[in-house]
């Protein structure tokens, strides 16, 4: 990996030098766009509509327009502002972990000791894990003034850098300002449907199916060219069956049902039984005197 950053993180007097990494990367297949007559690759000039030359990408410039007038911002503009300079991550302070909703969250980094001790490196960590805090930092990052959560993760400290407030649409939506009704039978099959598929978390069983099969249609071309039959390549896909279930109870059984292999469950059947009439029991009677 190649650090993207460089600096210090800091808290009170402490200074934690370290280094930044982009905690992620893209794994999906590259393609480009190609003309569909002849396969000519499409590629896209940066043209100026003054003089219509063809401009080199060193030789643009950033520029602000107001309507009325155009201000140029140069490269080295940006870098002359001070937050943009600094090269330290400032933790403002400690929070629960748990008041920082995921939804905030943008990009990972992971960040290495850098320098001969990592004492200091350790100290901090030690120290969100033994509190359960997380620290929110800022920091400037790539031409811009980031928030950022400096937290722990598999003994390595990571910053994740956060959306600002504003950033964070507001959910509006009429539909849920309705009163809706659930029955308790309701309740009772959903939460049946969600124990079905009760476990732990590992990402590690999943795959991306549309890059595999990607990567799988690319290989039978370059084998077989563009007659490729796709069909023999991946199978016959089945129909969807049926279309809406419009019968929420009805929807939730089936489900129910598919997952436990077609077989009723306990829970499906005690709910099924409670809706049937209940058989009477015979009469017991009385033996007659002799």
């Amino acid at each position: 990996m190649r650090a993207v950053w460089k600096g210090a993180v800091t808290f009170g007097l402490v200074n934690v030098p370290v280094k930044l990494y982009s905690a992620t990367e893209d794994h999906d297949v590259s393609l480009h766009q190609v003309h569909d007559e002849d396969g000519g690759r499409i590629r896209y000039q940066r043209k100026c509509e003054v003089c219509g030359k063809v401009v080199a990408y060193q030789d643009i410039d950033k520029a602000y327009d107001d309507g009325e007038r155009t201000v140029v911002i140069t490269d080295e503009d940006l870098k002359s502002l001070p937050a943009e300079r600094s090269r330290e991550i400032e933790v403002v302070e400690f929070v629960p972990s748990e008041q920082i909703d995921p939804l905030m969250f943008d990009k990972s980094y992971y960040l290495e000791p850098d320098s001969a001790s990592s004492k200091a490196y350790v100290l901090l960590r030690e120290t969100l894990e033994s509190t359960d805090r997380t620290a929110i930092v800022r920091m400037a990052l790539r031409q811009k003034t980031r928030l950022a959560a400096l937290r722990v993760h598999d003994d390595v400290l990571v910053v994740q850098t956060l959306l600002w407030s504003d950033e964070v649409r507001e959910a509006a939506f009429p539909a849920l300002d309705e009163k809706v009704k659930i029955s308790e039978k309701e309740l009772s099959l959903s939460k049946q449907l969600v124990e079905s598929l009760v476990s732990d978390f590992d990402p590690t069983q999943y795959v991306d199916e549309y890059q595999q099969e990607l990567r799988t249609l690319i290989a039978a071309k370059l084998e077989q060219g563009d007659a490729v039959d796709t069909a023999a390549t991946f199978g016959e896909e089945p129909e969807e069956g049926g279309g809406e279930v419009i019968d929420l109870m009805e929807a939730l059984r089936r489900s129910i049902a598919a997952k436990r292999g077609g077989a009723k469950g306990e829970g499906e059947a005690a709910a099924d039984e409670s809706d049937a009439p209940k058989a009477k029991k015979p009469s017991k009677r009385k033996k007659a005197a002799s």
